[in-house]
C-alpha cells in the first residue's frame, strides 16, 4: 500500500521557492499606465492564460486582487499559496462551483472595488481556448475588461502537463504586457456570449506582437 502525500505539505517551501526565484527576476510592465488610469476609478476583471500565472504570483501580490481558483486538489494547492501573497480567493471553476465562485468575486468587486483576474482557459485546458468567466463576470458588474500576457526570456515548460506551464529560469525578463480596457454588453444571448469569448480570444493571442 502506496503512501498518500497530501500537496498542502509543500505549501510553504513553494511559497519560498517563488518568493526567492521572484525575486531574480527582471520585470517590464507595458500599457501599465492606462489601467492604472481606469483602476483609479472603479475595478477591472483580468483574464489571462493558465501557463503565464507564476511570475504575477509576486509582481502583484498584496494588492488585494481576487483570484478565481478551482476547488480541485490543484486548486487547493494554488489557493493556498496565492493567499500567502495577498490574493483573496473565489474558489470554484467551469467545472466545479463556477456559479458560486463568480457570485464572491462579484460580491468582492462591489463591495471592496477588488479586481478580479481568471486564467480564462483553466482549471483543464483546452490550453488557450477562452471559457465564458471572465465575460460573464464582466457583463454582470459593467467593470472593463484588461487582457493580460506574460512572455518570458527562459522559461523550463511543463511539456505533459495541459497548460504547458512555464516556470521561468532565474534572472529571467518577464515582459508583462497588459491590453487596453474595453467593456462588453451588460446582456448577453448565447451567441454574444461565444462572439465575446472569442474576441477576447483573439485580443489575448495578438498581445505583445
Amino acid at each position: 500500500m502506496g503512501i498518500r502525500v497530501n500537496p498542502l505539505w509543500f505549501v510553504t517551501p513553494a511559497v519560498l521557492f517563488t518568493e526567492v526565484l521572484s525575486r531574480t527576476l527582471r520585470f517590464s510592465q507595458e500599457g501599465l499606465e492606462d489601467v492604472e488610469g481606469v483602476r483609479r476609478e472603479e475595478p477591472i476583471v483580468v483574464p489571462f492564460w493558465h501557463d503565464e500565472l507564476f511570475p504575477l504570483i509576486h509582481l502583484h501580490r498584496d494588492q488585494g486582487v481576487v483570484a478565481v481558483v478551482s476547488q480541485s486538489r490543484d486548486g487547493e494547492f494554488l489557493s493556498q499559496v496565492m493567499a500567502r501573497f495577498g490574493f483573496q480567493l473565489a474558489r470554484g471553476s467551469s467545472r466545479r462551483g463556477g456559479v458560486a465562485a463568480l457570485i464572491a468575486a462579484r460580491k468582492e468587486m462591489r463591495s471592496r472595488n477588488a479586481d478580479v483576474v481568471v486564467t480564462v482557459d483553466g482549471p483543464r485546458g483546452p490550453r488557450h481556448k477562452v471559457k465564458e468567466g471572465a465575460v460573464y463576470l464582466a457583463a454582470k458588474t459593467g467593470a472593463p475588461l484588461v487582457p493580460l500576457r506574460v512572455f518570458m526570456s527562459r522559461s523550463f515548460v511543463f511539456q505533459k502537463a495541459w497548460d504547458k506551464f512555464q516556470l521561468p529560469w532565474p534572472g529571467a525578463r518577464c515582459r508583462v504586457v497588459y491590453g487596453r480596457p474595453y467593456r462588453i454588453p451588460a446582456e448577453l444571448t448565447a451567441e454574444d456570449m461565444a462572439r465575446e469569448c472569442s474576441r477576447l480570444e483573439g485580443l489575448l493571442n495578438a498581445l505583445g506582437s
